[in-house]
């Protein structure tokens, strides 16, 4: 169990270094990387979650997501004993990611003078507020990542590996995640991970970067509560579709 912690904590960290990392390049001023895009995002974020899975695949199974913790429970991929750790993990390991990626940034969030950019990357924000639009948005994400790792056979049905290879199987989830973003990621920025959102927008809370805003938490129940609902769904739709999983 321990070592599955420091898994999860690895690897939800690395994830969030290189997602917001791209992010914090993309927006904030005087980087390398300030305006290249929307197709640099989902292009970054889809590699940190392959970065992620590929560190902490052998050690945790790379959930790296609260909502794919809870939806592998919900059909018996996994242990319920196991689902408070493993969000901690994520959760805390999200939260460093978001510090890390801000001691690298530090200089350009000094220069950047909108907050709404800073609080950008470190969490994501409706592109139009609609709570219940936004919801749904995140269900509709959600719901395609999970159903998705799970009709790729990516999950084992065991509480740990072996996927479908330790060296492809990430760079599918790679593909499937950099077409969420580029498919559905307008509306909301796709969180699809709670631990993704709300680590990283604690740590915006409690940094001090200058000048930034509040952390929006009026908003940030929505890319906690949808990715988890969605996550719910897909599995028991993939769990209807092709059957129960094996027990263990």
């Amino acid at each position: 169990m321990n070592n599955s912690f420091v898994g999860e904590l690895i690897g939800t960290m690395l994830l969030i270094i290189f997602g917001d990392g791209v992010v914090a390049n993309v927006v904030l001023s005087q980087t390398k990387g300030q305006n290249s895009g929307w197709i640099v995002i989902a292009t970054g974020w889809a590699t940190a979650v392959a970065v992620g899975v590929y560190a902490s695949a052998p050690i945790s199974g790379a959930h790296i997501n609260p909502a794919v913790t809870i939806a592998l429970a919900v059909i018996g991929k996994f242990s319920w004993a196991m689902v408070v750790p493993y969000i901690l993990a994520q959760m805390i390991g999200a939260f460093l990611g978001g510090v890390i990626v801000w001691i690298a940034y530090r200089q350009h969030f000094e220069k950047t003078e909108n907050p709404d950019l800073k609080l950008a990357v470190f969490c994501t924000g409706p592109a139009i507020r609609d709570y219940t639009a936004n919801v749904i948005t995140e269900i509709i994400g959600t719901f395609t990542l999970v159903f998705g790792v799970l009709s790729m056979g990516y999950f084992s049905g065991k509480d740990t590996p072996p996927y479908i290879g330790s060296t492809f199987g990430p760079f599918t989830v790679m593909i499937l995640v950099w077409a969420i973003g580029l498919s559905l990621g307008g509306p909301t920025g796709y969180a699809i991970n709670p631990a993704r959102d709300l680590g990283p927008r604690i740590a915006h809370a409690v940094l001090p970067i200058p000048g930034k805003r509040d952390s929006d938490f009026a908003y940030g129940w929505v890319p906690v509560v949808g990715p988890i609902i969605g996550g719910i769904i897909g599995a028991l739709v993939y769990a209807a579709t092709f059957g129960a999983p094996a027990a263990h």
